[in-house]
């Protein structure tokens, strides 16, 4: 169930259906797979199937007698043993960040790393000539274990580099000066009879963001500049990173990202392939092209998560929290991403979500290991952050014998106390909490479903019912750059925007802001279509290519409308002060004479004004326009905000669980959602829908796994298991409003919001089902088989027995095996 908004006759706060979607549905769309100019050249890489290896010889003989092959090439060939693919987030002056090579070079650190390319006429040629090229190793042991990696003495992924630990970051809020001292907490709260300590430890599984269009990349060289078109998030970053990693002037380089199907911040990256691309296209003096097979996204396309959480929290025994302890280790892959080492950082300003917890304490160690790197995936940070304080919210509620519901208001932030800042020295400006928390309760039926919860207990039904809750805040937009600068960020949080208006009264608007399926076409018309009352249809929006809009941050962190589109709000303003001018000139009138409303200026007090579209055919003209200023209205701004926007809500989930067989079962799930203004409901709700999607199939269905060789084992969509429609329920689902007073469209951002909160309110329903059964822990995925065996060892039972059912829908099952007691899908 969805609810609709109230009619409104301005375009913001209208459910317009997406105007980019004739285009998209109906396959006039253009993705870089599409683009092939005449003599491209494709390339496929080979990949090593081993995860730590020397390389002891490469035999390029056989595949380059291969029909169609133009080359076969390594990093020497390319002289390019000496570039590195760029890491941005050094967030220690001394993090250890090994050269990640375009390919390997004398060595192997993970399953799927390239070491050499082959260029052909065509991309089947490629690909055939590419399993001729021979290769011997020398295997080594993988180093796959994080937290065994981590320890002095363990084998190392990098030999030069000493060591396993990339870099431990931490936050103090005693050193901070933002709050009291944890370690004092503890110690007080371990001698206080009247204090708790409790402590826990979760693992954040591995996850691919399994994206729905393959990276692709093409290259043209023959211009005056080389054009790059890429399936990435990110055509600003990637052209200043192309310089930065190959040298050429960032004037010759042009960036194009067409239409893009979906990234999830896993085309935020800056790709080994795509430096192979524009090396090549450089070296022989024609396009060339390369797009990846599903098995290589899922195999080499960076992952995310993947993080082993000890937390401690201190309270009362009254339920009032002092203290929060954090350790992390975060699992960085084989080398480092763009943003990869800063992305839990993220989550030490949000551990202590929307709790007045006096005293925190993070500490996070990024490890190396033999796998693919990890980097940004939806939510980035803030989903683990979310993930344990949920999680240990219902596990002190445990310990108190609390409703877990009332022990979160205990201690949240009231409405009455905006702005708040933190524990984590972050400024809360808006929220109400008990306003979306009431409501979801009453959406939910809370009281009665904690009811039929009882009577199960009692009868003994062996479907038993959990009540899942999570209460989440999270900070997006990512700005602003002083705070990122602090963060030791290698980039600004500022988004640029430009108005062109066109001698016909039509509106081009440029932003900078990068759209990969977020209906950034759709908002920001809304949002100019109001701001300068011409109609939605008259308004085009142009993005996605650094020679049409110059000057950029791209899109992730939930940072395009409350960034982007208030750089558009500005730009706009902009355009209205200069129409006015004008029309004070030719209507004879005083600037402060003049109203401006849907879209006409008019001389307070008269019938007499004109049109923003006269104005504009005006000043084409400019035939008459004072003289103190250029005949134009076109106007650019670049917004670079004060403070992050904090969007919260209240999600709660209904989980049975078939005590006989494991089976899992969402039967229910409502979320209330507080993201400031809305701009177009429709897109709203698609955002949300999604992002719940991805959430709980962190919880229910999704794990990237590893064999004891490091080669992952699931590296299709056979084996990698992801809900479709038939797997979740229909969702619940409002959105209220407190406005933000950090941007003035009072706008919050949404992109992130279902991702972060639902996982920790699925996990939380199915252990509160069958807690009572002696089951404390679950790891994720909690499919059938993970549930029925944790149930089997509280009883006293044998887990390696196969229950009736497992191959229950929606459980995300693979077959149960004795050599795999983890009930990791095969």
């Amino acid at each position: 169930m969805t609810t609709t908004a109230e009619p409104t006759t301005t375009e913001i706060g209208k459910s317009r259906v997406r105007k980019e979607d004739a285009r998209l549905i109906a396959g006039r769309s253009r993705y870089t797979d599409s683009i092939t100019p005449p003599g491209t050249l494709h390339i496929a890489v080979v990949r090593t199937t081993l995860a730590r290896a020397t390389i002891t010889s490469i035999d390029k003989s056989e595949a380059e007698k291969s029909p169609g092959v133009h080359g076969v090439y390594t990093a020497a060939d390319l002289g390019a043993e000496a570039v590195g693919m760029p890491c941005a987030w050094p967030v220690t002056p001394d993090q250890k960040a090994p050269q990640r090579p375009v390919l390997g070079i004398g060595r192997v650190s993970f399953s799927g790393e390239g070491v050499a390319v082959v260029v052909a006429r065509s991309m089947a040629e490629a690909k055939d000539a590419a399993e001729l090229v021979e290769v011997d190793y020398d295997p080594q042991d993988a180093i796959l274990d994080m937290e065994a990696a981590s320890k002095d003495g363990a084998d190392l992924v990098h030999p030069d580099l000493g060591t396993n630990v990339s870099a431990t970051w931490q936050f103090d809020s005693k050193a901070m000066g933002t709050g009291d001292s944890v370690d004092d907490a503890i110690k007080e709260a371990e001698s206080d009879p009247d204090s708790i300590v409790v402590r826990r430890r979760f693992r954040q599984q591995r996850l691919i963001p399994a994206f729905m269009e393959p990276r692709s990349c093409v290259v043209d060289p023959t211009g005056e500049q080389i054009t790059i078109w890429s399936a990435t998030q990110v055509p600003h970053i990637l052209r200043t990173m192309t310089t930065v990693t190959l040298g050429i002037p960032e004037s010759k380089l042009r960036v194009i990202a067409p239409d893009v199907g979906g990234g999830f911040g896993g085309k935020i990256g800056v790709l080994p392939e795509e430096m192979l691309c524009v090396l090549l296209a450089q070296k022989l003096g024609k396009p060339v092209k390369w797009t990846e097979t599903r098995s290589e996204s899922m195999l080499t396309a960076h992952h995310g998560r993947d993080q082993i959480q000890d937390l401690t929290i201190t309270a009362k025994k009254d339920g009032t929290i002092t203290g929060l302890d954090v350790h992390l280790l975060a699992d960085m892959g084989s080398y480092l991403g763009l943003v990869g080492p800063g992305v839990p950082i993220l989550g030490a300003f949000m551990f202590n979500a929307i709790y007045k917890i006096p005293a925190l304490k993070f500490t996070c160690s990024n490890v190396f290991t033999n796998k693919t790197l990890t980097d940004a995936y939806r939510g980035a940070g803030r989903p683990e952050a979310t993930f344990g304080i949920e999680r240990m919210m219902d596990e002190l509620a445990v310990e108190l014998g609390r409703d877990p519901m009332e022990l979160r208001e205990q201690n949240w932030i009231s409405h009455e106390e905006f702005p708040f800042t933190t524990v984590a020295g972050l400024t809360y400006d808006t929220g109400n909490y008990e306003q979306a928390t009431a409501r979801a309760m009453e959406l939910f039926d809370y009281a009665g479903l904690r009811r039929e919860q009882e009577e199960r207990k009692r009868s003994g039904d062996p479907v038993q019912l959990g009540i899942g809750i999570s209460t989440f805040t999270e900070m997006c937009g990512l700005a602003p750059s002083r705070v990122l600068g602090s963060l030791d960020y290698g980039a600004g949080g500022w988004e640029a925007a430009s108005i062109r208006m066109l001698a016909t009264g039509k509106v081009e608007v440029i932003t900078g802001a990068s759209a990969h399926g977020q209906g950034h076409e759709t908002a920001f018309s809304q949002i100019v279509a109001d701001q300068l009352g011409v109609p939605f249809e008259d308004v085009e929006i142009l993005h996605g290519d650094t020679q049409v809009s110059p000057k950029g941050l791209d899109t992730y962190g939930s940072r395009s409308l409350v960034v982007g589109g208030i750089a558009i709000v500005n730009a706009a303003e902009k355009v209205v002060a200069k129409a006015k001018k004008i029309a004070a000139h030719l209507l004879e009138a005083s600037e402060d004479d003049l109203e401006f409303a849907n879209g006409t200026f008019t001389v307070k007090g008269t019938d007499k004004g004109k049109a923003i579209q006269e104005i504009a055919f005006a000043t084409f003209m400019a035939h008459d326009y004072p003289e103190d200023m250029e005949p134009s209205l076109d106007s650019d701004a670049v917004f670079d905000p004060e403070n992050f926007s904090y969007p919260h809500g209240t999600h709660l989930a209904a989980m049975e669980v078939d005590t006989d067989t494991g089976r899992v079962t969402l039967r229910n799930y409502v979320c209330v959602d507080d993201i400031g203004n809305v701009i177009n409901p429709l897109i709203v709700e698609g955002q949300v829908h999604g992002g719940l999607a991805q959430g709980i199939a962190q919880a229910l269905f999704e794990e990237a796994n590893y064999d004891e060789q490091g080669t992952l084992v699931n590296a299709t969509f056979v084996d990698y298991t992801i809900p479709s429609a038939a797997d979740l329920p229909s969702f619940t689902t409002e959105s209220m409003s407190t406005a933000a007073t950090s941007n003035k469209l009072g706008v919050k951002g949404v992109g992130e919001a279902g991702t972060i909160a639902s996982t920790p309110a699925i996990v939380n329903g199915v252990l509160d089902a069958i807690r009572h059964l002696g089951v404390t822990e679950i790891e994720m995925p909690t499919t059938s088989q993970r549930v029925w065996r944790a149930l089997q060892v509280a009883k006293g039972g044998n887990p390696m027995e196969t229950p009736s059912d497992t191959h229950s829908p929606g459980a995300g099952l693979g077959s149960i095996d004795p050599n795999n007691p983890k009930g990791e899908v095969l």
